[in-house]
């Protein structure tokens, strides 16, 4: 089993101790800036530097992923900004929307594992704006790192609020995988 640390705060300002080397963006599928997570994190980055290295290896499926270098990030000991690309929840059956978060989640572990990533760290994808019910975006994110074939050894979850905060570590805990 993949050990998950849960943390709640900005993803954007970890505390070094957790030595993450890569984060996750949800995503657009045009990698542009956005709200919430993503435009903390172009923010963050640097918006002028981070948008054309993601106008450059953009567009992106729905269900996959990209990386980028951090930019401004990297002061932190973050190397890599990996964009997930979560579905729009009503744009799809649940059995579908479910089958593109849980290969977001994959596709940013692959990928960042590719990329010699040894701790990465997600938000929880497509739960805001993207309207995934809450409970099922939990669910989907939680078994698809624990499913994934090839990932980064450790995972941290960071949860920007209380309720986020709450359900992932109910979910972590009542599967064993602190």
């Amino acid at each position: 089993m993949r050990p998950i640390t849960i943390v709640r705060g900005d993803i954007t300002k970890l505390p070094s101790e957790l030595h993450v080397d890569c984060i996750v963006n949800a995503g657009n599928a045009e990698l542009q800036t956005g709200g919430g997570v993503c435009g903390s994190i172009f923010s963050a980055a640097g918006d002028v530097e981070l948008s054309a290295a993601c106008q450059a290896v953009g567009p992106c499926p729905v269900g996959d992923s990209r990386i980028t270098p951090s930019f401004n990030l990297a002061e932190q000991g973050i190397s890599y900004i990996v964009h997930a690309v979560g579905p729009i929840y009503h744009h799809y059956g649940p059995a579908e929307a479910q089958r593109l978060l849980r290969s977001a989640y994959q596709s940013a572990l692959r990928l960042a594992a590719e990329h010699g990533v040894t701790k990465i760290a997600f938000p929880l994808i497509s739960s805001g704006i993207y309207g995934y019910p809450f409970d099922e975006a939990v669910t989907v994110a939680i078994t698809a790192i624990q499913e994934a074939e090839v990932a980064p050894p450790s995972v941290v979850m960071v949860a920007f609020d209380d309720e986020t905060f709450a359900a992932l570590t109910t979910a972590v805990d009542a599967k064993g995988l602190k």
